[in-house]
């Protein structure tokens, strides 16, 4: 396990210590529980990654006759 080191204002160390407190831990939960967060949620390429497969994969299964008729397209 790493140790980090991380300056804060006054007054944010003090609301992050209120924060903690009422979540009965500590900052240095907080800040991990923080960093956990942001280091396992889906990147932004890898959603778009994950989304482009998906629609691929709609596609792969399109077949002509699920098409609508001239005359279904154009009924009012």
């Amino acid at each position: 396990m790493k140790n980090i080191t991380v300056s804060v204002g006054d007054e944010i160390y003090r609301r992050a210590r209120i924060a903690a407190a009422e979540r009965e831990t500590s900052v240095s939960a907080l800040v991990r529980q923080f960093l956990i967060d942001v280091a396992t949620k889906e990147s932004e390429r890898e959603r778009l990654k994950r989304e482009e497969a998906e629609l691929r994969d709609a596609v792969k299964a399109f077949r002509a006759a699920d098409r609508l008729s001239r005359a279904d397209v154009h009924a009012r």
